[in-house]
């Protein structure tokens, strides 16, 4: 009887327990937490109203007081049960809080924007880079190719930075590494196709003695740099050799995802080692860094082994030349397109400097397998049928000097656009280049081509994960803590309802953008500052900085327009030599020139008169009166605001 009530009691304590712990997005689950922080970005909560709803979604079910008559055995069992479930489902638990250890994250590139994607992982000893990736321009930045992070806070920290460790080779991961080489450097880890497409950019750039710094690493094992164990974990991605990160600090596991989604049937056969995910996740994760970009979208991301079905029915289709356009760096969408080729009795000629240089970098590597015998020069297309020809090139995005683009336009070297031809777009626009895929579809159209893009759904499937996937990394790891990353703000928000509805402690979930620094210890997750961060233009034509100042001129230019006057005076008795002369660009339409210039003639001239400056012998004097003089005038007439730019000569 004792052992009875003993049991009841014991029963009773369960439930009460299982309550009192039921994950609640609102209370504070870090035993003994001090200073945490308990809100959102700038100390919001997410508005959903929905709060209610929250807790009982991310409750447990909680059991009913357990019957007398049940049996003492089962209701062992059924205790044991209870506690064994909790302890699996907050494996986190288990992270050693007795420790004043802590660590920084810093993302410079990467979040609220798609692309750009750098950070910073700090201890008190050591720190190192994740990824040193570029992003692209908007409309407004002319004459700007490419875009890259301001390294200031590297330069503030560069003792400390003990190497950069490289997630995979994509351009928006690693197309900034050989600018940071000409300021600073350090050790750089990553696997060996990575390191060989970052060589490239080195060779590029003039830089190939600093290939010294190469660490080529293996998966699954564990490097340490300074303080910070790493180890890169396989992953599926639009790329080949893709890796996630689990990064060991004196603080606790970091999971970092990278990009990523999971593909059950890669095209490789290597899938991603969940087996490894888990395995951190059971130890216990203090924080889980996960790849947000698809954060809208439910469901899963359909496997890269689609498109090749779609290439297969587009093939057959095809009577004349097959030109095919992608990411460069896709290589597994470019293998199964030269597969296709090889299949249909096509030869393959690859055209554009990127998608020739990673082709022949993965062939050398093993990463493909198409015989020499297979490929062609483009000035060698002639001599084949035009159902013998196989194109694969660069400007998916409608970049005006990419390959495709110029044979869009006709002024292509090689490959002259016939009627009978199948282009193929197999890529989504990146955004901000909308205008620009659109563009180029017009012309490809206008040419009279047959142009295989949206209308197949199958033709191209993102590389990144969408909500199921994100659930199953969340829960295999079980995190403490969540950091939503590599996205624009709706992203990484969307990713944190995500994560709140697996189980994370709303508290627990932190939104960053670019700069922002957080604090991460056993005990709690804070923002303690914030970093300059930003961007550098860069013109890839020649690998030069365009400064800012200059791209905001151009802008100006483009939207304001620019007014020149030039003005000769008599330095003898003052007088204006002549008429002045007046020309606009981009303010005024052609036929209102005459009347707008004998304006400002008037204006200038009276004015000059009224206030003797002309009598002056210092130019710039009465260069700075005709510039104010003449932006009131326009203001005030046009509402603009245009360059002005007076040219006084004493004569």
């Amino acid at each position: 009887m004792a052992e009875d009530n003993q049991i009841n009691q014991d029963s009773q304590t369960a439930e009460n327990t299982q309550r009192r712990r039921a994950p609640n997005p609102f209370r504070n689950r870090q035993n003994g937490s001090q200073s945490q922080s308990r809100t959102y970005q700038n100390g919001k909560r997410p508005q959903n109203g929905r709060n209610i709803q929250r807790r009982v979604q991310n409750r447990p079910a909680v059991r009913m007081k357990i019957d007398a008559s049940v049996p003492n055995e089962m209701k062992k069992a059924i205790i044991e049960n209870e506690r064994i479930q909790k302890e699996r489902m907050e494996p986190w638990r288990k992270i050693n809080t007795n420790t004043n250890a802590k660590v920084r994250f810093t993302p410079l590139g990467g979040l609220g924007e798609i692309g750009g994607n750098i950070a910073v992982l700090e201890t008190e000893k050591s720190a190192i880079i994740i990824d040193v990736g570029m992003s692209f321009p908007d409309e407004t930045m002319h004459g700007v190719d490419i875009l890259v992070p301001d390294f200031s806070y590297l330069h503030a920290i560069k003792d400390k930075i003990k190497g950069i460790v490289i997630t995979h080779g994509h351009e928006d991961h690693i197309g900034a590494i050989a600018y940071l080489f000409k300021e600073l450097k350090f050790p750089i880890y990553a696997t060996p196709l990575v390191l060989a497409m970052i060589g490239n950019k080195l060779d590029e750039h003039g830089l190939s003695a600093d290939k010294k710094y190469f660490r080529y690493v293996k998966k699954r094992e564990i490097y340490e740099i300074g303080d910070i164990k790493v180890e890169w974990m396989h992953a599926t991605h639009s790329i080949v050799d893709a890796s996630s990160l689990a990064i060991q600090t004196p603080a606790g596991t970091i999971i970092h995802t990278a990009d990523f989604k999971i593909d059950h049937t890669p095209i490789d056969g290597y899938t991603m080692d969940l087996h490894r995910f888990a395995y951190y996740g059971q130890k216990g994760v203090l924080c889980l860094m996960s790849d947000s970009t698809n954060s809208h979208n439910p469901g899963f991301t359909k496997s890269e082994k689609v498109v090749g079905k779609t290439f297969d029915e587009l093939f057959e289709k095809a009577k004349g030349r097959v030109i095919m356009s992608t990411f460069s760096s896709n290589i597994h969408r470019i293998y199964q397109a030269m597969e296709r080729g090889v299949l249909h009795g096509r030869k393959i000629c690859i055209i554009g400097r990127s998608m020739e240089r990673n082709i022949e970098t993965n062939r050398r590597l093993g990463y493909i397998d198409i015989g020499e015998e297979h490929f062609i020069e483009p000035h060698e297309v002639g001599r084949f049928r035009d159902d013998e020809i196989l194109v694969v090139t660069t400007g998916s995005q409608g970049e005006t000097m990419a390959a495709l683009s110029r044979m869009a336009t006709d002024e292509h070297r090689h490959i002259k656009l016939k009627p009978t031809d199948t282009v193929i777009i197999s890529a989504s626009a990146i955004p901000g280049n909308e205008a620009s895929v659109s563009k180029l579809m017009n012309l490809l159209l206008k040419s009279g081509v047959t142009v295989r893009y949206k209308e197949f759904s199958d033709i191209h499937v993102s590389g990144h994960a969408s909500q199921e996937e994100q659930k199953l990394i969340i829960r295999l790891v079980q995190p403490k803590f969540f950091l939503p990353v590599h996205g624009e703000y709706n992203h990484i928000a969307k990713h944190a309802q995500t994560a709140i509805e697996c189980g994370v402690d709303e508290r627990n979930i932190i939104l960053m953008s670019d700069g922002d620094q957080v604090e991460i210890t056993p005990k709690y997750i804070k923002k303690v500052k914030t970093v300059k961060v930003g961007k550098r233009y860069i013109d890839n034509q020649s690998n030069n900085e365009i400064f800012a100042d200059v791209v905001s001129d151009r802008q100006k230019l483009a939207t304001e327009g620019i007014v020149n006057i030039i003005i000769q005076i008599d330095s003898q008795n003052g007088k204006i030599i002549g008429k002045p002369v007046i020309m606009a660009h981009g303010l005024i339409a052609h036929k209102d020139s005459k009347k707008f210039e004998s304006d400002i003639v008037d204006l200038v001239t009276k004015n000059l008169e009224v206030t003797g400056l002309h009598k002056s012998a210092n130019a710039k004097v009465i260069e700075d009166n005709i510039r104010n003089l003449v932006r009131k005038y326009v203001l005030k007439k046009y509402k603009s605001y245009p360059f002005i730019i007076p040219t006084v000569i004493i004569v």
